[in-house]
């Protein structure tokens, strides 16, 4: 059997009706804006039940433009977790800001709240909040300690579409919410996609003009802007995925049930704990283990296919200056993701659980 980590033509549902879209879509010459652009912010909006939603190019461009629209002041601080993808300090970086790295808790990869403390002072302008692999961070919590703090929340939702704390969405804790729909997302679309959430609308007006130069209208430029659009095809796809978007959730739960049920106890291997109040939308279902490296050439040789997410943390990276932390020293060369999709079949997974355990009792004897 081969268990591929993902399959990007198999994650494409309703494909009659979307592959018809885009024909009505070229027949018609609509690339750029338009109704269906329109129709995706309108509903996204509403699956997140947030006020305002303002597509853009990437994710990047999201956080970027998040960023820029709190107004801080140059080489202000801005704390986020150590373990995200690099774009997440990109952002804060390009807006002539200053990343300052924050350990994690083991227990979920979210960001450490005592750590958290301990990087707060009156250079503290922001903090990005990032909910890795679908879970959704400690937020309520760290919406206590920068309560009377004149300090802004921005989440970073670009793999947890759908997530939730409580009944609520992630996104709409902070003060602003930042999206991707890039194709390997839970909400992929066809090629780079991003948009930014929020209930305020002064917010919601600086993110439509920096989208587009400065404008909302051709010509009515008030400063200086991007060219950071969502392009018409890529909404139309995302229209139609959205619909069935639930049952995606549910399938990578039941996936991730089943590693959780027969994985617990294997070898040195520690899962994440998972917050029962909460919705996960499991982006990436990932363990720890010292035999990470041996594990994943094993499975490799089983036609099993893993990643890394990621193999490195970004204090490591010298051009973002000294960063201290103590739980996710190393980390990078012990997590490993396990194939997740709601394509996969429950025999496959359950094929990928034999092999992790076969690993274990054959080949280091635990």
């Amino acid at each position: 059997m081969k268990v591929k980590f993902t399959n990007l033509y198999q994650l494409i549902s309703d494909k009659p009706k979307i592959i018809k879209k885009i024909n009505y879509l070229i027949k018609n010459s609509k690339f750029v804006g338009g109704r269906e652009v329109e129709d995706f912010e309108k509903n996204f909006s509403n699956f997140v039940k947030a006020k305002y939603c303002v597509s853009v190019a990437n994710g990047t461009d999201a956080l970027e433009i998040a960023i820029a629209s709190l107004n801080l002041k140059e080489n202000t601080e801005v704390i986020l977790p150590v373990n995200t993808w690099i774009s997440t300090a990109e952002a804060i970086v390009s807006n002539g800001l200053k990343p300052i790295f924050c350990d994690v808790n083991l227990s979920d990869y979210s960001i450490c709240t005592e750590d958290l403390k301990k990087k707060i002072n009156k250079k503290t302008g922001a903090i990005i909040a990032v909910h890795l692999y679908g879970n959704p961070s400690n937020l309520k919590e760290i919406k206590k300690i920068v309560k009377k703090k004149n300090i802004k929340i921005v989440e970073d939702c670009a793999q947890a579409h759908g997530s939730k704390i409580g009944n609520d969405h992630v996104g709409m804790f902070g003060d602003i919410g930042t999206f991707s729909f890039f194709p390997g997302k839970n909400l992929g679309g066809f090629g780079d996609g991003g948009a930014i959430l929020t209930n305020s609308k002064e917010i919601y007006e600086y993110a439509l003009r920096a989208r587009n130069h400065g404008a909302k209208i051709k010509y009515d430029h008030k400063f200086s802007g991007r060219n950071s659009r969502l392009d018409t095809i890529n909404a139309a796809v995302l229209n139609i995925k959205l619909k069935k978007y639930n049952k995606v959730i549910k399938t990578r739960n039941k996936i991730a049930n089943v590693y959780f049920k027969n994985l617990n106890n294997v070898g040195d291997i520690k899962l994440f704990k998972l917050n029962k109040k909460n919705t996960h939308s499991f982006h990436q279902f990932v363990i720890r283990t010292k035999y990470r490296n041996k594990l994943a050439q094993n499975l490799k040789k089983n036609n099993i296919q893993t990643m890394i997410h990621y193999p490195y943390m970004l204090n490591e990276l010298k051009f973002f200056g000294k960063h201290k932390v103590i739980n996710a020293k190393n980390l990078g060369k012990k997590i490993l993701s396990l194939p997740i999709s709601e394509e996969h079949s429950l025999k496959e997974i359950n094929y990928v659980v034999k092999k992790v355990k076969s690993f274990f009792k054959k080949e280091i004897k635990y």
